[in-house]
Protein backbone atom coordinates (compact mmCIF):
# COMPACT_ATOMS: atom_id res chain seq x y z
CA UNK A 1 0.00 0.00 0.00
CA UNK A 2 1.55 2.94 -1.01
CA UNK A 3 2.21 5.68 1.91
CA UNK A 4 0.31 8.67 1.94
CA UNK A 5 1.53 11.92 0.60
CA UNK A 6 1.12 15.35 1.97
CA UNK A 7 -0.99 17.43 -0.49
CA UNK A 8 0.95 20.65 -0.82
CA UNK A 9 0.19 21.44 -4.87
CA UNK A 10 -2.43 24.11 -5.41
CA UNK A 11 -4.06 23.54 -8.66
CA UNK A 12 -6.46 26.36 -10.41
CA UNK A 13 -9.36 26.33 -12.61
CA UNK A 14 -11.27 28.79 -14.41
CA UNK A 15 -14.72 27.75 -15.34
CA UNK A 16 -17.89 29.10 -16.73
CA UNK A 17 -20.83 29.06 -14.10
CA UNK A 18 -22.73 26.48 -16.30
CA UNK A 19 -19.75 24.05 -16.30
CA UNK A 20 -18.85 24.91 -12.20
CA UNK A 21 -22.90 23.89 -11.27
CA UNK A 22 -22.36 20.81 -13.77
CA UNK A 23 -19.41 20.46 -11.51
CA UNK A 24 -21.44 20.71 -8.57
CA UNK A 25 -24.28 18.83 -9.47
CA UNK A 26 -22.04 15.88 -10.11
CA UNK A 27 -19.67 16.47 -7.25
CA UNK A 28 -23.01 16.05 -4.92
CA UNK A 29 -24.33 13.24 -7.06
CA UNK A 30 -21.11 11.46 -6.17
CA UNK A 31 -21.16 12.00 -2.64
CA UNK A 32 -18.04 14.35 -2.96
CA UNK A 33 -17.06 17.67 -2.57
CA UNK A 34 -15.73 19.43 -6.10
CA UNK A 35 -12.36 19.07 -5.38
CA UNK A 36 -12.32 15.47 -4.61
CA UNK A 37 -14.65 15.07 -7.62
CA UNK A 38 -12.36 16.59 -9.60
CA UNK A 39 -9.25 15.19 -8.76
CA UNK A 40 -10.34 11.62 -9.05
CA UNK A 41 -11.87 12.36 -12.49
CA UNK A 42 -8.51 14.11 -13.60
CA UNK A 43 -6.33 11.21 -11.86
CA UNK A 44 -8.25 9.14 -13.57
CA UNK A 45 -7.94 10.27 -17.07
CA UNK A 46 -4.29 11.44 -17.05
CA UNK A 47 -3.94 7.79 -15.67
CA UNK A 48 -5.88 6.49 -18.78
CA UNK A 49 -4.24 9.27 -21.53
CA UNK A 50 -0.91 7.74 -20.42
CA UNK A 51 -1.61 3.72 -20.32
CA UNK A 52 -1.29 3.49 -24.33
CA UNK A 53 2.41 4.94 -23.64
CA UNK A 54 3.65 2.63 -21.09
CA UNK A 55 1.76 -0.78 -21.80
CA UNK A 56 -0.20 -2.29 -24.95
CA UNK A 57 -2.38 -5.33 -24.67
CA UNK A 58 -2.77 -7.70 -27.42
CA UNK A 59 -4.48 -11.38 -27.74
CA UNK A 60 -3.14 -14.28 -28.80
CA UNK A 61 -3.12 -13.96 -32.49
CA UNK A 62 -2.32 -10.13 -32.23
CA UNK A 63 0.73 -11.22 -29.99
CA UNK A 64 2.03 -13.66 -32.76
CA UNK A 65 1.85 -11.03 -35.49
CA UNK A 66 3.34 -8.75 -33.75
CA UNK A 67 6.23 -10.89 -32.97
CA UNK A 68 6.53 -12.01 -36.66
CA UNK A 69 6.86 -8.06 -37.88
CA UNK A 70 9.52 -8.06 -35.09
CA UNK A 71 11.07 -11.42 -36.14
CA UNK A 72 11.44 -9.67 -40.33
CA UNK A 73 14.62 -9.16 -41.76
CA UNK A 74 15.63 -5.40 -42.00
CA UNK A 75 14.37 -4.09 -45.37
CA UNK A 76 16.54 -1.14 -47.08
CA UNK A 77 14.44 1.85 -46.69
CA UNK A 78 16.33 4.41 -49.34
CA UNK A 79 14.16 7.06 -49.19
CA UNK A 80 13.92 7.14 -45.25
CA UNK A 81 17.75 7.10 -45.21
CA UNK A 82 17.84 10.20 -47.65
CA UNK A 83 15.57 11.57 -45.22
CA UNK A 84 17.26 11.05 -42.05
CA UNK A 85 20.86 12.07 -43.20
CA UNK A 86 19.24 15.43 -44.73
CA UNK A 87 19.67 18.32 -42.09
CA UNK A 88 16.60 18.91 -39.84
CA UNK A 89 14.67 22.26 -40.34
CA UNK A 90 15.02 22.95 -36.77
CA UNK A 91 18.88 23.00 -36.90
Amino acid sequence: MPVAEAKSERIEVRTTPTMKALLQRAATFSHKNVTEFLLEAGIHAAEEALVDRRMFRLDDAQWQAFQDVLDRPVQSKPRLARLLAEKSVLE
